[in-house]
């Protein structure tokens, strides 16, 4: 016979409250009232021997332990013999004794269970009613004679009644308790009635066994004794196959979902069922950048709740004791614990430590063995700590993956999202952008790191950075995704209303990064770069949009502290620039450069001095070509070498040609910064001066200032051999960096050209006129020589020379010239009494 009892689910699991069940119990007690009188009145001796009905009952109260038990959701199933002894009491007994000692048998057994009043009146009310059912089954079959076939179809199908009555009895009080789904369930996960079937055809043997002999109740104890200890081998059995499968099964499914988020859900799904248990916790505190997990699967509900049954104190102590604590009714445990326990309504628990190592990461615990008779045992504990076990490798692999998986997306320095965070997170953004806003880009590049890195070191670089990224995260608005590009490039990305709004934003969060940064003993002034770009007016995706933003930023470059919104040429520069890639390698290799000359004056007498060497280069395709795009070009395709030399062995050659001819002109030659980190370029200018004949002093080599002043030492010591040689060195566009003049006094240059921005405006501009009259003042105070460029109006040139300004150049006196065109420049602007007496050519008009 297949018994079914319901859990205990609490308050908080029951739909309806116990005293619900009091709406079968009561009709079901009537029903048993009525068919016992029934039967009573209808039988005329409905009493028996009563040392029989007594030897029957003993032998129903033995067959109703369970021999297996299944749990099936909530409820219990027993697999019980109760129809043996059920099939000799309906032949050997009236039918009212049979409804008797039945009654008093479940009695019996259930009280052994100490079941509540409610459920134990139940149980008793539907064995009473279906016992008597069955009576009045039996009662209407023909009469049972002998042990022949006839009464073997009419005891199976009285046995068959009982059994089936109380199932329906169980299904219906289910129902009213869980809903008429739970009262279904009982009817679909009923064991097979095979178990029936075989129950009754054993008791119609042992019937036919006594009616043969009484002696073979000896044998038939014997039997049964046997039987015992073969049904509790084969249940032990039952249950580590069960075991078993159940592990096997939890294994594998840990190992597809570990690199799923559903790992957990799996987990304790799997383990709440493998250890028959009404809870399933899970714990692990917070650790590093993952937060506190506390998780709960609990029989009734399909998804994970975030409290667990259990107090915390049991979770603590298994953790610092680091072993597992069992509490229960069968498995004893701290009396102050299990006191706790009885607070929450939990009757028994196994907590169990997971491991790392030898560090405790964790808790894993299972609370309430299914069924109102069901408890955990100490066979449960090994059980529990070998899957404990394999969840904590689980887990540990996890969140491997999972640090993995946020290392690809994550920058291990400042802990930002990286370029492919954030490229996702723009693809995303991209698709559902609201009208009337825009998806915003900002790129800032950080001015000097690598002068910081240089002069510091690249701890110190790693510092500012972080610093930066601390600002940007604290900055910027909480919508924003703040992440490092890679380098010294930082990105935001947000929703704005317009491309106004992204401008004013960069501003801003530039200023706030340009406060100073303070490391140890040191204070750093850090500036940015900064580029915009929108969406959708500058890209529909965020490959276009990240590339036009780094377009703008490297504009922004070129005015130092700048923030610059991209615009279309940007873009068609950058194109342009990559296609003269190859263009320049062939017009160097065709000699298809020009060199220009612009001739320096000095501008108390007029006199020329020299000529600055400008390289100009036509294109076949795009027209006259701007010496800052193809020098780009040059530096980042490795031909700035080649692109340098053809200037100066045009400048020497020239410097020559007009020595012998009686003109002794200087020439200058541009120097990109770069060229000062080769160390055999001053071995190659010497070279160059050898082969032309032109004395090293004829030769300025002009570097910017920028260059020449990156706040490192690194282009000191080939500044230093080129002085070696006896070039004078020039440093260009003086003021527009942020150095000053006393840091001139350290290196080896002999020159000052004062930037033509400064030089334009000292006739209009009292600030302009003063920077310049510093920069002369204190240049010749150092011994430097000055040369003023842009020098466009006879204003201007007047205003020079009352500052003691000594050399100029600019439109005033030439524009730059190709070799012919200077020529006849020569013949007219130059004083032939001048050439003629040796000295320096002196105009004599300024046109």
């Amino acid at each position: 016979m297949a018994d079914r009892r319901s859990s205990s689910a609490g308050a908080a699991s029951s739909r309806r409250p116990v005293e619900h069940a009091w709406l079968v119990t009561g009709p079901l007690a009537l029903v048993a009232v009525v068919f016992s009188t029934a039967i009573g009145l209808v039988t005329p001796h409905p009493f028996g021997e009563w040392g029989l009905a007594g030897v029957l009952l003993a032998v129903m109260v033995v067959a109703g332990l369970p021999m297996l038990n299944f749990v099936i959701g909530r409820q219990s199933f027993g697999v019980r013999l109760t129809e043996i002894p059920l099939v000799l009491a309906f032949y050997f007994l009236p039918p009212l004794m049979v409804v008797l000692a039945y009654t008093l048998a479940t009695l019996v057994t259930h009280l052994r269970y100490r079941f509540g009043f409610a459920k134990l009146a139940f149980n008793v009310a539907n064995a009473c009613a279906a016992a008597s059912l069955a009576a009045l089954v039996l009662l209407a079959l023909p009469p049972i004679r002998g042990v022949g076939p006839g009464t073997w179809g009419v005891l199976f199908a009285s046995v068959s009644t009982l059994s089936l009555a109380t199932l329906v009895g169980v299904a219906g009080v289910i129902t009213v308790m869980h809903g008429w789904q739970a009262g279904t369930g009982v009817l679909r996960n009923v064991p097979p009635l095979l178990t029936l079937a075989i129950n009754v055809v054993v008791g119609l043997v042992v019937l036919i066994a006594l009616r043969t002999t009484w002696w073979s109740a000896v044998l038939i104890a014997a039997l049964a004794a046997a039987a015992a200890l073969v049904y509790r081998s084969y249940a032990q059995f039952f249950r580590q196959h069960r075991t078993l499968g159940g592990m096997y099964d939890l294994t594998k499914a840990m190992t597809a979902e570990g690199q799923s988020g559903n790992l957990v859900d799996v987990l304790l799904g799997r383990i709440r069922a493998l250890m028959q248990a009404e809870y399933a916790t899970l714990w692990l505190p917070a650790q590093g950048r993952h937060p506190e997990v506390m998780l709960t699967a609990r029989v009734d509900d399909s998804g994970l709740l975030d409290v667990a049954p259990t107090p915390e104190v049991i979770r603590e102590e298994t953790r610092r004791q680091q072993r597992s604590l069992a509490l229960g009714v069968r498995l004893g445990g701290d009396e102050e614990l299990r006191a706790s326990l009885r607070t929450t309504g939990v009757k028994d628990v196994i907590a169990v430590p997971l491991r790392s190592g030898q560090a405790v990461i964790g808790t894993l615990e299972v609370a309430n063995r299914l069924s109102d008779v069901g408890h955990f045992t100490d066979s449960d504990i090994p059980i529990f700590e070998t899957v404990a076990a394999h969840a904590a490798v689980a887990l540990e692999n996890s969140r491997l993956v999972d640090r993995l998986r946020h290392d690809a997306y994550h920058d291990t320095l400042t802990k930002l999202p990286n370029r492919r965070r954030i490229t996702g997170a723009l693809d995303e953004a991209v698709k559902i952008r609201a009208p009337g806003e825009v998806v915003a880009v900002l790129l800032f590049d950080v001015d000097g790191l690598r002068q910081v890195n240089e002069s510091l070191g690249h701890a110190a670089g790693d510092k500012v950075l972080v610093e930066v990224a601390e600002r940007l995260r604290a900055c910027a608005p909480s919508s924003a995704l703040v992440g490092r590009a890679g380098g010294d490039e930082f990105l935001v990305t947000l929703r704005l209303e317009n491309a106004e709004a992204a401008l004013e934003l960069a501003a801003q969060l530039r200023e706030q990064i340009r406060d100073e940064m303070v490391f140890d003993a040191l204070t750093l002034d850090v500036d940015t770069a900064v580029g915009v770009a929108v969406h959708p007016d500058h890209g529909s995706d965020a490959a276009s949009l990240l590339q036009r933003v780094d377009l703008a930023a490297t504009a922004a470059k070129s005015v130092p502290g700048s923030v610059q919104l991209f615009n279309p040429a940007l873009e068609s520069r950058s194109l342009r620039r990559l296609g003269l890639a190859g263009d320049l390698r062939r017009a160097l290799d065709e000699g298809a450069l020009e060199v220009y000359f612009q001739p320096k004056v000095t501008l108390r007498d007029r006199r020329l001095v020299g000529v600055e060497c400008l390289a100009r280069w036509e294109h076949p395709t795009h027209g006259t070509v701007s010496p800052e795009d193809f020098v780009a070009v040059a530096e980042h395709t490795g031909q700035l070498g080649r692109l340098t030399e053809v200037v100066l062995r045009e400048g020497l050659r020239r410097s020559r040609d007009w020595s012998h001819t009686g003109q002794p002109l200087a020439v200058a030659v541009n120097l990109a910064a770069r060229t000062l980190t080769d160390q055999h370029f001053p071995d190659r200018v010497g070279e160059l001066l050898t082969e032309y004949g032109v004395p090293p002093q004829r030769l300025t080599l002009e570097i910017r200032e920028s260059g020449v002043l990156d706040g490192t030492d690194r282009p000191i010591p080939t500044l230093r051999r080129l002085r070696d040689l006896g070039v004078r060195l020039s440093v260009d566009d003086f003021g527009t960096g942020d150095s000053s003049l006393a840091h001139l006094r350290r290196l080896p240059v002999h020159e000052v050209k004062v930037d033509r921005s400064f030089v334009q405006g000292m006739a209009t501009d009292p600030g302009d006129l003063a920077i310049v009259n510093a920069v002369v003042t204190l240049s010749q105070q150092f011994g430097l020589a000055v040369v003023a460029e842009g020098v466009e109006s006879e204003l201007t040139l007047e205003l020079l020379q009352d500052i003691g300004c000594e050399i100029g150049q600019g439109f005033l006196f030439s524009r730059p010239l190709p070799y012919e065109r200077l020529e006849a420049w020569f013949g007219a602007q130059v004083d032939p009494e001048t050439i003629s007496s040796g000295e320096s050519p002196r105009l004599r008009v300024v046109p």
